[in-house]
């Protein structure tokens, strides 16, 4: 069966067997194939191989992919079987008719056996995908159909509904239901047998292979089969034709016959008992003959069974109870009915059917009718015995908690006791004890405890005992409509009886002072129901059972009724006609009324007597329902005989209803400490149905005057608005003037602000907000309930007090009567329809909408209140627009909103928060009017002409604007302006935290304008463009003030209130370009400035220079337009200049040229050289003779116009003009040196240099004038000369400084430079000295970028002999000259300064020095004698230590939150970014020193740094830096190796500010690289002392992105090192990360493999041996070990390291020996030979081994000869 080692199939634990497989497939069901092979009845061990019929020819005949999947069939693993089951149906539907017929012979077996799967998935995928075969094979099943037909049905009987379901329909799918009794006849024994030996031979271990399935499985299976063979039998008998199932009768008397078949009546599973019965109940439909037969078996399983209440059993053993009763006249001979059935159903209904009523109740009245004589004799006792054990069942536990289980047994005992009195209507003695005993014993007490149970009372009792009552009437001849009936008599007095009865128990009930409130109720709701039936019905509609309905039979039809068919009502339901609610009800009897006379009587005598609340209660019940003139006159006789003939009114006297009301009713209402006065109210009402219009409003108007409650009146008009007659009735009333001035004083009162506590009268307060609430928000015929007049002064007062609150907004008690007020608005604008053509009320929303448009801290109005507000806000505009006629006009809501709107952004200084907000309610308002107004209407657009300032205070608000705006363009270059009378206060001014006028008027238009665009609009762009009027200015004021936030920059609130949502994108679209364009232009060049910036934004931003260049030459039309220059001309000119045609560019440089000749006539000589240079910045081609001519007319300005130049002049007294001239100047020399250096000559060069070093001294000079944005772009414009100067010396080729005038070079490298670089050097200590706060708007940042950029090309030579004025630290240790001391006490501070251009600035200058400082220490710490045992250790340079321990403490505060790993993102330019980048640039300077020192001097320097801890708290803190993926960004998805951090240079340029977002991060990357580059050692001996999950994230992060970068440089510094050693080779080996030295001297060859670990390098280097000849073991294992130690424990590369060991090597054979702790010569880390001798042993040792020694053995004696070390 295959080898031993095959993977077996999942679940199959057990070794394959043959011999049990075989016994599997004898037990299975269906079709058993036969075998070959031996007999298997000698042993149940034999070894025999099964075979398939076919088995040779099935590989021929089927598919192969359906043979795959029938033998998946036969797998044990569930899913396997069951996705092979899946398959096989996607097969069948898939392939092609013929493939799949080829199955069909082997679908049987296989079908008999997935068909009864232990798992239902199987099953129900089984018959579904049988269904698919059926689909495709169609005919061709026939000849297989009586093999398959038994287990089909089986499964159309399964018990799991979907299998079952499945099964069916493809039962379906194969036959029409014309065919499928042809079918089922055809299989008919075949399915017979099947279900016949599952029922009488099968067992659960037949079923299931014991052995393979689980006993719970097993039994499971059992039952389920079954269960389905007994349903199975039923569909069988149900689906066949009777001819059929008479043939079958002989079979099935077999089955009925076995002793088995009969056990399961009482079997242990419900669902087999219950399949049992159903079976049964089949039997005895199509086989009454069989049924009667075995009757002496069957009646008393049956009939002896009904106490099985198992809720799958009940019901078909009732339905077969039926059955039996009805099928089998004699089956009470077979059962004793007094002891064995009887006793059963009384226990049963005693216990409300035990939670089966629904079930079991319906049944009991047929049974009634069938139970013959022998059986209830004595009659009498045969009913109370029923009806009481029925009635009992009642208080069961399951009928008291459920209202359907209580329902259904009420309808059956209504429904039993309606039968037995309709049988027993004749004169007779007997009979008549029925009727008294079923009224009296059993009716009533019913009845009463009803009346004390409010489930029974919402039951159906009522109805059903008043339908009963009515259809006795009728049969009593009390309808005028009924016909003669010979027991009208015994009805009669049926009725009598009844309601003398029900009268004492009425009486019992109210006649008693301790009366039960809920029994009162009770009986009101049962005098109720009597009297309106009706309403009463709908809600106890009763749904269609499947169960039989019942039809009461006339009592001529011998007193007999019909078991009828499904959906037959009872006429009794359908008999009575609506009756008219007018009449006396539906009784026609005069006992019902003269009940409710003595109650009425009864209730009034203790009202008056005791002043009985509950008979109270109960009377207004009792007149809801009896409103009649009967019922006021006994009411008023009764109060007659009390008053004793006091004087009355003659209009009372006359109606009882009105007299009742005003001596009894009104005085009720009207005592003090009444709480509830509902059922009062109700009888108010009551009352007044028996009066007309005028008595209604003279009563009415009566009570509102009384005094009374305000919840009293409250309740009234709810009551008087409840249905349109009681409206009619009480119009008058309403509309009075009586109910009008009581409501208004109502107001006045409700609004007064203070006064007493709000808590004391908050109920009374509720009451009286929610009466004034529903009389403005109630309407009759699109009318107010009150009178107009009355409504618009109420709502006046509630005007007023809501803009009293926004006086008062403090006051604590103003919350709840604002909310008072909201909801009283909110119902009045939703539900009146134009309620807000009231003038009250568009000043009421008003109000409301101011309220919702201020900010909540000026409001102090809470967020539930303010949501309230905004709702009522959008209910009244949405009623205000709905209006057709309605438009902005002066006074108007929406002309006053637009106006109290602008008068807050223009006059009003707003904070953000407060904008915002009324941004918010704007845009609300105009969503509100989107959505309810058509496009054509005006709205919109006269809301927005009014929200929009006039040209005037646009104008006002926009020079309000403050102008630091102008500082950055002028100092980049993008703007040449002015600025008049500029001071220091202007400067210094911080921007406010609340926006500018102009920013707010923007923000909130835009927002409305796009409100508007949103909206869809299916016209042309011009059209669609109209709809608000001049949006072009409003999106051109929008552009300027954006422009604005760009150039203050320090204001991203601002920018974001301007931008969000697409805001400008969506403006822009809604504005023809051409038109913006034009408006811009045009207020460009009248205004300049800004709006020039602005212009110059949006052709950039559109990209209009390159798509739309004739739209912009349009603008000026030609060059000439305009000259001459005014300061807007010449903004817009800069503008415009790099877009124009070339013709454009000369005409200007000639109009410039001939303006700078001309310079004695022209008065604006600076606006000319401002165009010029214009043009020569885009590049403009210039003639060198007209260049010679400018250069020669600005030397000719020096001799004649010297002020012109400002040399040593006092630059804080200069003016803006004067400084922008010499720029200008300053501009025009760079552009020589440039671009044009042929035309300078030597007079030339000797003017441009001298008036570069005179500005450079000057602006020296002038530091503290820097708070002027002109002075520095003096000095900086004066810094880029010297930028240029520089690059031309340094950068320019031989031939270009040939050509130069002789002893121009020199002169520059001699004497120039120096000057430049002593008035430089100063200059950033003393910006910072004279502006110490880098974050004041005054700080000179951008002179300190230029300063920066000039002294980047300072040489090495001029920083070590430097000219800056001493300064030292006392105490400082250095071995430095004070020329350098002085320059790093004086530059490393600034490191830490917060400006980055000078930080950057200090590390390049101090980058310099760094290699020249470590020969200053020569060889290292010599005071150091060699006495002291530690190592020694040498501090790098103290300044650069002391900034470097100032910053780490910075750095710990940080990022002290984040761990390691994890990206610290840090605000580029903020305090915390200049501390670290001020900490990583000392590092860097500190790792260059390291590296630049020779390797003795490194393990000085390297101790002191791991002493200090430093190392370890940087790199700690560079795993904080470091992004969690270093990629360099910019990169396209198209790059083939990825660049990151780490393979990336980084250029720290001082101006570079566009990267700065990625600067901290690459800095802090390129110092880890440099990091483990220059200290390997120390990195690794920190990664190893860290906690697992810090040397885990370290160790992951350096193997991803640092080790292959670091490792191939270290091979390639292998490759390309020029290092020549004596005797010693080196090569490596780049793909295996390795390294080989080959070291040979004389007779001795040696060769170490160096291998570079994957984390290199934080893993050791691990160092192998190659081929070695004429060294020993021992000296081998040595030199090796040496190497390891030194390339582990020596900070430096693997060239070093080995040329330690060659060093170390060499020696040893010299003769020195090696010292015996380490066995080394040159020791690991200080490289020092062994000094220390042992005067005993004279074996020499290193100071440092020693000193670890002696400290690790806590000993002071020689290593090797143990004597105490002198």
């Amino acid at each position: 069966m295959g080898g031993k080692n095959k993977q077996r199939t999942k679940g199959n634990v057990r070794p394959s067997s043959s011999g049990r497989a075989a016994a599997v497939l004898t037990r299975e069901g269906g079709v058993i194939p036969g075998f070959v092979g031996f007999d298997t009845s000698v042993t149940s061990e034999l070894s025999y191989v099964p075979a398939i019929h076919g088995a040779e020819e099935i590989d021929n005949l089927v598919d192969a992919d359906f043979r795959l999947v029938l033998r998946k069939l036969s797998k044990r693993d569930v899913v396997t079987r069951l996705k092979a089951v899946q398959d096989f149906g996607s097969m069948c539907q898939e392939r092609d008719a013929e493939e799949v017929k080829g199955v069909l012979p082997y679908w049987p077996r296989i079908y008999c056996k997935i068909s009864v799967d232990h798992d239902r998935r199987i099953r129900e995928a089984t018959q579904q995908a049988f269904e698919q075969l059926v689909l495709k094979v169609r005919r061709s099943l026939a000849p297989f159909l009586k093999s398959l037909m038994g287990h089909w049905i089986l499964s159309q009987c399964d018990t799991y509904t979907p299998a079952a379901s499945a099964a069916c329909q493809a039962f379906q799918a194969a036959f029409s239901p014309t065919k499928q009794p042809e079918a089922l006849s055809f299989c008919k024994e075949d399915i017979l047998n099947v279900l016949q030996d599952t029922l009488l031979k099968e067992t659960a271990d037949t079923l299931s292979d014991p052995q393979s399935v689980t006993e719970e499985e097993r039994e499971g299976k059992y039952v389920r089969m079954l269960t389905s063979s007994l349903l199975g039998v039923k569909r069988l008998l149900s689906l066949l034709l009777q001819s059929d199932r008479t043939a079958l009768e002989e079979r099935l008397a077999h089955l009925l016959n076995s002793g088995k078949f009969w056990k399961y009546s009482k079997h242990k599973t419900p669902q087999v008992r219950g399949a049992f019965f159903e079976m049964l109940c089949a039997l005895c439909e199509f086989t009454p003959g069989l049924v009667q037969a075995e009757a002496a078996r069957l009646c008393p399983a049956i009939l002896l069974s009904i106490d099985d209440t198992d809720p799958v059993v009940l019901p078909p053993v009732w339905e077969a109870v039926l059955h039996v009763v009805s099928t089998i006249p004699d089956c009470w001979t077979h059962v004793n009915a007094k002891k064995g059935f009887l006793p059963k159903l009384w226990a049963l209904l005693k216990e409300g059917g035990k939670g089966m009523a629904k079930a079991l109740h319906p049944n009991l009245m047929p049974l009634l009718s069938k139970l013959p004589q022998q059986v209830t004799d004595p009659t009498v006792d045969f009913y109370t015995t029923f009806f009481s054990s029925v009635i009992q069942g009642l208080s069961s536990e399951r009928a008291a908690t459920s209202p359907s289980e209580s329902a259904v047994i009420v309808t059956s005992v209504v429904e039993c006791l309606r039968y037995c009195i309709l049988h027993n209507t004749e004169e007779e003695e007997e009979q008549k004890k029925i009727r008294t005993m079923l009224i009296s014993q059993q009716l009533l007490p019913l009845l009463e405890k009803a009346l004390g149970n409010p489930s029974l009372q919402n039951g159906p009792l009522f109805l059903l005992v008043t339908e009963v009552l009515v259809s006795w009437e009728k049969k009593a001849g009390l309808h005028s409509e009924d016909e003669a009936n010979d027991s009208r008599d015994v009805f009669q007095v049926l009725l009598a009886d009844f309601w003398e009865g029900l009268g004492l128990l009425f009486m019992r009930y109210a006649d008693n002072e301790d009366a039960d409130p809920q029994a009162l109720e009770g009986v009101a709701t049962l005098l109720q129901v009597m009297r309106y039936p009706e309403r009463v019905k709908s809600k106890h509609v009763q749904k269609k059972k499947k169960s039989v309905k019942i039809c009461f039979s006339k009592p001529e039809n011998n007193g007999k009724s019909g078991v009828e068919g499904e959906g037959v009502e009872k006429p009794a339901q359908t008999e009575s006609e609506p009756v008219n609610e007018k009449e006396f009800g539906s009784l026609q009897t005069q006992h019902f009324e003269d009940v409710v006379c003595q109650l009425a009587q009864l209730c009034l005598a203790h009202v008056n007597e005791r002043k009985s609340e509950r008979h109270l209660v109960f009377l207004s019940l009792l007149l809801q329902s009896f409103h009649t003139p009967r019922v006021f006159s006994t009411l008023v006789e009764l109060e007659d005989k009390l008053a004793n003939g006091e004087p009355r009114d003659e209009v009372t006297m006359k109606n009882p209803a009105m007299q009742f009301l005003l001596e009894r009713a009104v005085v009720w209402l009207a005592e003090k400490g009444r709480r509830d006065t509902e059922h009062l109210v109700e009888m108010v009402f009551s009352s007044l149905y028996c009066c007309s219009q005028q008595e209604t409003t003279r009563i009415l108007n009566h009570i509102s005057t009384m005094d009374l409650q305000w919840g009293i009146i409250l309740q009234i008009i709810q009551r008087a608005c409840t249905d349109p007659e009681t409206l009619t009735s009480c119009h008058d009333w309403l509309k009075g003037s009586v109910l009008g001035e009581q409501l208004l004083g109502l107001t006045e009162e409700l609004c007064k602000v203070g006064g007493g506590s709000p808590s004391s009268t908050a109920s009374t307060s509720n009451h009286s907000w929610t009466l004034i609430s529903l009389v403005l928000s109630q309407h009759h015929n699109n009318g107010p309930v009150i009178g107009e007049v009355y409504l618009e002064k109420i709502l006046e007062r509630l005007h007023a007090t809501l803009s009293e609150t926004k006086s008062l907004s403090d006051a604590g008690d103003m919350e709840p009567l604002i909310c008072f007020i909201c909801d009283v608005a909110s119902t009045f604008f939703s539900s009146v329809q134009d309620c807000l053509l009231l003038l009250s009320a568009e000043e009421l929303l008003l109000t409301v909408f101011q309220l919702t448009a201020q900010d909540q801290t000026h409001t102090h109005l809470s967020d539930s209140l303010l949501d309230k507000l905004r709702k009522v806000c959008v209910a009244g505009v949405q009623s205000l627009v709905q209006h057709s006629e309605y438009e902005v006009k002066e006074g108007g809501f929406l002309h006053s909103a637009a106006l109290w709107v602008t008068k807050q952004l223009l006059t009003i200084s707003l904070d953000i928060k407060s904008l915002q907000v009324l941004i918010v309610s704007v845009q609300s308002l105009v969503e509100t009017i989107l959505s309810v107004c058509d496009e054509e209407s005006p709205l919109l657009v006269q809301f927005f002409t009014q929200l929009t300032p006039s040209q005037t205070e646009w104008t006002r608000i926009r020079r309000a604007l403050p102008p630091q705006w102008i500082k950055t363009p002028l100092l980049s270059g993008r703007h040449r302006g002015v600025c008049e009378n500029p001071s220091m206060e202007i400067w210094k001014f911080r921007m406010p935290a609340r926006p500018p006028a102009h920013l707010c008027a923007c923000a909130l238009l835009g927002r409305v304008a796009q409100t508007v665009a949103v909206t869809p609009c299916d016209k042309e762009e011009a059209e669609c463009a109209s709809r608000l009027p001049n949006l072009k200015y409003t999106v051109s004021e929008l552009l300027y003030a954006l422009q604005w936030c760009k150039e203050v920059e320090d204001i991203p609130a601002y920018h974001s209130l301007l931008t969000d949502s697409g805001l400008l994108g969506g403006l822009q679209s809604q504005v023809p370009m051409k038109d913006l364009l034009g408006t811009l232009y045009s207020r460009s060049v009248e205004d300049g400035g800004l709006w020039s910036l602005t212009l110059e934004n949006y052709i950039h931003t559109n990209n209009l220079a390159a798509t739309h260049s004739a739209t912009v030459r349009m603008l000026y039309g030609s060059a000439d337009s305009l000259f001459p220059v005014s300061q807007g001309k010449l903004s817009t000119l800069q503008v415009l200049c790099p877009t124009m045609t070339k013709e454009d560019q000369e005409t200007l440089v000639a109009l410039a040229t001939a303006g700078i000749i001309n310079w004695q006539e022209n008065d604006n000589v600076y606006g000319c050289l401002a165009v010029l240079l214009c043009c020569l910045k885009a590049n403009t081609h210039v003639e060198e003779e007209v260049v010679q001519a400018i250069l020669a007319t600005v030397m000719e300005w020096r001799s004649s116009k010297e002020d012109w130049f400002l040399f040593s002049s006092d630059l804080s007294k200069a003016t803006a003009e004067q400084l922008n001239l010499a720029a200008e100047m300053m501009r025009f020399l760079s552009w020589l040196v440039t671009n044009c250096p042929r035309v300078l000559g030597g007079s030339q060069w000797d003017f441009l240099l001298c008036s570069m070093l005179a500005w450079l001294e000057t602006a020296s000079e002038n530091v503290s004038s820097l708070w002027n944005p002109w002075v520095q772009l003096f000095v900086c414009e004066n810094a880029a000369v010297i930028v240029k100067l520089n690059q031309f010396f340094t950068s320019s080729s031989p031939d270009v400084l040939e050509k130069l005038p002789p002893e121009l070079t020199r002169e520059w490298t001699e004497f120039f430079v120096e000057g430049i670089f002593n008035l430089l050097f100063p200059l950033p200590v003393n910006i910072t000295d004279a502006f110490t706060e880098p974050d004041d708007p005054v700080f000179p940042l951008a002179v300190l970028q230029s300063v920066g950029m000039a002294l980047t090309y300072v040489r090495v030579e001029q920083l070590t002999q430097n000219s800056l004025p001493p300064r030292f630290i006392a105490d400082q240790k250095t071995n430095l000259p004070e020329p350098l001391q002085t320059l790093l006490n004086t530059f490393c501070p600034l490191l830490l300064f917060k400006a980055r251009p000078l930080q950057i600035t200090v590390h390049h200058l101090l980058e310099k020095v760094m290699p020249q400082l470590p020969e200053c220490d020569g060889e290292g710490d010599n005071n150091k004698s060699d006495d002291d045992g530690d190592e020694p250790c040498l501090s790098p340079p103290a300044s650069l230590m002391a900034i470097l321990s100032t910053c780490e403490e910075l750095c710990d505060s940080i990022l002290a939150g984040v761990q390691v790993g994890e990206f610290a993102v840090v605000q580029p330019l903020s305090v915390e970014y200049s501390c670290i980048l001020g900490y990583l640039l000392a590092w860097k300077l500190l790792l260059t020193f390291f590296k630049s020192s020779p390797s003795h001097l490194r393990a000085h320097y390297a101790q002191y740094l791991r002493r200090s801890g430093s190392l370890n708290k940087l790199l700690l803190h560079l795993f904080k830096l470091m992004p969690e993926s270093p990629v360099y960004p910019g990169q396209g998805p198209d790059t083939k190796e990825t660049k990151t951090f780490f393979t990336e240079s980084q250029s720290l340029a001082v101006h570079n500010s566009e990267s700065v977002e990625w600067e901290l991060p690459h800095l802090a990357c390129s110092v880890y690289y440099s990091t483990v580059q220059d200290l390997p050692a120390m990195v690794r001996l920190w990664w190893n002392s860290q906690e697992k999950r810090v040397s885990a994230a370290a160790e992951k992060f350096t193997i991803k992105y640092v080790s292959p970068v670091l490792s191939a440089q270290e091979i390639s510094s292998v490759h390309s090192s020029t290092q020549l050693f004596d005797s010693m080779t080196v090569k490596a080996r780049s793909a295996a990360r390795e390294v080989i030295a080959t070291y040979s001297v004389d007779d001795i060859f040696i060769e170490l493999v160096i291998q570079l670990p994957q984390n290199y390098p934080l893993g050791s280097i691990t160092v192998e041996s190659g081929r070695r000849v004429g060294v020993a073991v021992q000296q081998w294992r040595n030199w090796m070990l040496q190497l390891s130690t030194y390339l582990t424990h020596q900070n430096g590369s693997i060239m070093e390291g080995l040329a330690l060991w060659k060093n170390n090597v060499d020696k040893r054979f010299e003769g020195i020996e090696d010292c015996m702790i380490c066995f080394s010569v040159i020791h690991g880390s200080n490289y020092s030979l062994p000094k220390k001798g042992c005067r005993t042993c004279k074996k020499k040792f290193h100071s440092a081994c020693l000193y670890k020694w002696f400290t690790s053995s806590n000993k002071s004696t020689c290593p090797l000869c143990r004597e105490t070390f002198f």
